[in-house]
């Protein structure tokens, strides 16, 4: 048997945040078993934890979604460093991810991590589709610092402004625009969409990945990451960030963001509480 660990990520409090399980010592599961156990779980990740590769790093990490596994991610890297500090591992730690090394730090304040891989524009979906993706008028979308973006830092996702909070809270996601929008701007991966408002430093923010059997998430490190470094080249300064996500279905999730400019880079930062562990048996 398997022992796996529940966590909620970036949340101090129980059934907040963004759901994790983290399997610690992977090495005992059938390989044909990992994309079956993240679909049952159903959250919007899994990692399955295995001795590293290179002895200088900690650990190799392979991340799971209900339906395929991703190189790169946010709040699984935060819940999976957490996790490993709760049962010994000392901090600082090298995670070897789809995305190369990437380094972690727990202390009594949470976690973070720090990525350099660089951002990859793909995209600029049209406005109007991007618009009717999130069941709103086009009208909403703010578009003076960016028009609407698919970019990614090692996982894709559709980056839109919009004017109002208000705009933000009313979305409600059209599939069928998204199979559409998927069919024009392939990514690879799904059409996720991340809509935010920005107010100077705090954002406000959704994220939408449907085909992905994820009709919302709660927190999105990789997407909150993503836009910190958009915003950064955009705007041609260092940001702090802060993210909260999650508050329009229930499960409130706090993210930061810091970002430099040269070289461009992202500092990541949460917290995770353990609410559950059990065994894998089949």
């Amino acid at each position: 048997m398997t022992q796996y660990f529940v966590y909620d990520v970036f949340t101090d409090v129980p059934f907040g945040g963004n759901q994790l399980a983290v399997f610690p010592d992977a090495q005992g599961l059938p390989e044909d078993k990992l994309q079956s156990i993240a679909a049952e779980f159903n959250f919007s990740e899994v990692t399955f934890v295995y001795p590293p590769t290179d002895s200088a790093n900690t650990a190799r990490v392979r991340i799971f979604t209900p339906t395929t596994e991703v190189d790169f991610a946010g709040h699984p890297t935060i819940g999976t460093l957490i996790a490993l500090s709760d049962i010994g591992y000392g901090s600082p730690m090298m995670l070897e991810l789809g995305v190369g090394p990437l380094k972690g730090v727990v202390t009594e304040k949470g976690a973070a991590f720090t990525a350099s891989q660089g951002l990859e524009i793909l995209s600029h979906p049209d406005p109007a589709l991007v618009a009717e993706t999130l069941g709103l008028p086009e009208a909403s979308l703010k578009t003076d610092t960016h028009s609407p973006v698919q970019a990614s830092m090692g996982l894709p996702f559709t980056l839109v402004e919009l004017k109002t909070r208000g705009a933000l809270a009313s979305c409600d996601t059209n599939i069928d625009a998204i199979r559409r929008a998927n069919g024009l701007y392939p990514s690879g991966l799904d059409f996720a969409v991340f809509a935010y408002v920005r107010d100077g430093g705090d954002i406000h923010s959704r994220m939408f990945a449907p085909m992905d059997n994820i009709p919302e998430d709660p927190a999105t490190g990789s997407a909150s990451a993503t836009l910190a470094a958009l915003l950064t080249q955009t705007l041609g300064t260092p940001q702090n960030l802060a993210f909260v996500q999650g508050e329009d279905m229930g499960r409130p999730s706090y993210i930061g963001a810091q970002t430099t400019l040269v070289p461009l880079t992202v500092k990541i930062s949460g917290q995770a509480v353990r609410t559950m562990a059990g065994q894998f048996i089949t």
